[in-house]
């Protein structure tokens, strides 16, 4: 713990939400990250399922922790939650806040290839290496190291099932709220990809969940995605799921793709089935 500072700590469902800061060797910057202890890590005596979670474009580390109201599932559950910020702060490069989707806000949870965002924008490899180990290491005493799922919503939906499907095994549960699930074919994913990874499509597919699942052969594994019908990104076709859907279907991964009528990009949608998500995990992290 010693490479962490606690930067804040609140007590909540009888846990402890808290975020920690540390110097990130892949980013090259200081980052943010949020812990939820739940009541039952507690004396440090039980080792408890842990899940992931990643935000969106425009969000940090709070968004989620303050919207959500997922430490009342995670309490009832037992389970940590974990949740990184988005993308790098402050090392002020060149065009990094002049768009609400490039740059800061933006990492895509990738490791970006292109001048100059491959010194920093590497947010593949500070998720699931960087801050994975740090985690297991510093909270060795309460977390589960074969317990361990992965979650997002929007850009970090993208995140969380390119992450699974990139690294087999690590993540043995993986869901997503309003998941950018075919990157290479929209607006969002064709803007992020050119700028971080260039022209080569190829490189493209090695950070699209629908092209990667087509090879996936790893341990067995659900996708569940949860989409608003009345959510206007996917209604512009940013988010494509039934892409997703029918990419599994063609070599027989399993996926479960929830509509829900009426409901919106937001909060309060995330927070009306985030309960839902927290009941899916646990089936199977605790099974």
């Amino acid at each position: 713990m010693d490479s962490l500072q606690l930067e804040s700590s609140n007590k909540i469902f009888g846990g402890y939400q808290k975020v920690y800061s540390h110097a990130s060797s892949e980013l090259k910057c200081k980052m943010n990250f949020s812990i939820y202890l739940p009541p039952q890590a507690e004396g440090g005596d039980v080792k408890l399922p842990l899940l992931y979670y990643l935000s969106g474009l425009t969000c940090s580390e709070q968004n989620f922790i303050t919207k959500s109201g997922f430490q009342r599932y995670a309490a009832e559950h037992g389970v940590i939650v974990v949740g990184p910020d988005t993308s790098p702060r402050g090392v002020k490069i060149d065009g990094d806040d002049s768009s609400w989707d490039f740059g800061v806000s933006a990492g895509f949870y990738l490791d970006a290839t292109n001048e100059p965002w491959n010194n920093n924008y590497r947010m593949g490899s500070y998720l699931n290496v960087e801050l994975y180990d740090l985690i297991l290491k510093a909270f060795c005493n309460v977390v589960d190291p074969n317990r361990i799922g992965i979650m997002g919503h929007s850009m970090g939906g993208h995140g969380a099932l390119v992450s699974t499907l990139r690294n087999p095994g690590q993540y043995k549960s993986v869901s997503a709220f309003a998941a950018i699930c075919n990157p290479s074919a929209c607006p969002w994913g064709v803007k992020a990809f050119s700028g971080y990874l260039g022209e080569d499509k190829s490189k493209w597919a090695e950070w699209d969940a629908t092209e990667l699942v087509k090879k996936y052969n790893g341990p067995p594994l659900t996708l569940l995605l949860d989409q608003g019908s009345g959510d206007k990104f996917y209604l512009e076709k940013q988010l494509l799921p039934e892409n997703l859907v029918e990419a599994c279907r063609s070599v027989g991964v399993p996926v479960i793709l929830q509509l829900r009528d009426g409901y919106d990009h937001s909060y309060y949608y995330i927070s009306t089935y985030i309960g839902e998500h927290f009941d899916f995990h646990a089936k199977i992290l605790k099974a």
